[in-house]
């Protein structure tokens, strides 16, 4: 299909326009592009034709050069880049750049700064809660109310979607074992999430406040944080995750820019306990965003968990982050924590769909508790759009091999 052939209605129309790196085959360089329907834009190739003074800013080999030159930045590409691909007069000039998806190599669209993994869905620690805690009064710890709980990852693990996930080894030792074991993970586990990307820094000593959010964040991404449960369950006590994470976080190829989220911003739950002023949104205009998640194991769906519920938001989970001084860099990642939603089909992660293993899922090439070698996962998700069209974020796949 030629690419201006777009059908109508594609999520990845002219109205989205996420960011990727890519590389044409052979020895050709990597670029930053922009997608649109199956092709993607050498945007640095279109900025030079057309004239656009942000020209070098785009022929990079990351994003993170458009990633720290500010709002304003952001809203003027995205202007000219949105008007280049819609005025029939620039056609002529542009079809040579666009590259059918197929023909293309994607890359990590950033160089990853820190990585901050957060645990924002009520749903989802309830269900945890419930899981270890059965006795508990309560399903949620006694801070989960008042702070958005969240631990710092290991950023050189974050891989681009499509590349495979080496199973990993450590210690474990289950609650009647006599002594911990090393060996391949047997509990390997998924989380679907939403990885929030930092364009422009701030000074170390200085919080940035919730309302600052649209100001530092230049867009957002499906993630998932893969999770060997049973590492995991035997190293977290004191301090928290390590090995049980550390060995891969997948992102997708593609940013999408939260200028093109704007129809999808929705108010979070409502607040059961009042917030400290630096948390408090009470006033605040709505700082959750409406996105729709699917989760297939093999190709089949098995959850679809939607974002709109979770608790905390991006801008206070920035907020929090930098509350005690700690500074934000370009290409600084964090992500949402699970996400899951009421239902037993929103539940975004194996742990809570099989209730840690004890309720088997029924797929098409047998049953699972967790994953198997050679399963592939593939996170999707799509938001309302402008006029009732859909925009579609790229997604994050990964396959799992024996380490």
């Amino acid at each position: 299909m030629p690419p201006f052939d777009i059908p109508e209605g594609d999520p990845f129309g002219p109205h989205n326009l996420p960011y990727g790196v890519f590389s044409l085959p052979g020895p050709a360089e990597r670029t930053v592009g922009v997608r649109l329907g199956d092709h993607v834009l050498d945007a640095g190739a279109a900025a030079r034709a057309l004239g656009s003074p942000h020209a070098a800013l785009l022929a990079r080999p990351t994003l993170n050069p458009l990633l720290a030159a500010g709002r304003a930045t952001w809203s003027e590409v995205r202007r000219t880049l949105t008007e280049a691909v819609t005025d029939p007069a620039h056609r002529a000039t542009l079809e040579p750049l666009l590259h059918p998806l197929s023909s293309v190599t994607l890359h990590l669209p950033f160089d990853v700064a820190d990585y901050v993994d957060f645990y924002a869905s009520e749903n989802h620690a309830r269900n945890v809660g419930r899981i270890f805690r059965p006795d508990a009064p309560d399903s949620l710890t006694p801070n989960w109310k008042h702070l958005p709980i969240g631990y710092h990852g290991r950023s050189g693990t974050v891989i681009v979607s499509g590349t495979d996930v080496v199973r990993p080894s450590g210690q474990r030792k289950g609650p009647a074992d006599p002594a911990p074991v090393f060996g391949p993970s047997v509990r390997l586990d998924i989380e679907a999430e939403v990885g929030f990307v930092v364009g422009v820094p701030s000074a170390m000593g200085k919080p940035v406040a919730a309302a600052a959010f649209r100001d530092h964040v230049f867009g957002l991404c499906l993630l998932n944080d893969w999770s060997a449960r049973d590492v995991q369950a035997w190293e977290y006590v004191p301090l928290g995750p390590f090995l049980g994470k550390s060995f891969a976080t997948s992102v997708s190829a593609w940013i999408t820019p939260l200028e093109a989220l704007e129809e999808a911003r929705v108010a979070p739950p409502g607040r059961t306990h009042p917030l400290l002023p630096y948390l408090d949104d009470t006033s605040a205009e709505p700082a959750g965003y409406d996105l729709r998640i699917s989760i297939a194991i093999n190709g089949h769906v098995v959850s679809e968990p939607p974002f709109a519920s979770m608790y905390w938001t991006a801008a206070q989970q920035l907020a929090h982050m930098t509350v005690n001084g700690a500074s934000l860099r370009t290409g600084d990642l964090y992500g949402s924590g699970t996400v899951s939603g009421p239902a037993p089909e929103q539940r975004g992660s194996l742990l809570e769909l099989t209730w840690n293993g004890r309720d088997a899922l029924e797929l098409p090439d047998g049953k699972r508790t967790f994953l198997e070698d050679g399963d592939e996962v593939t996170l999707s998700a799509w938001a309302p759009g402008p006029g009732g069209l859909r925009v579609g974020l790229g997604e994050v796949s990964g396959r799992i091999v024996a380490g």
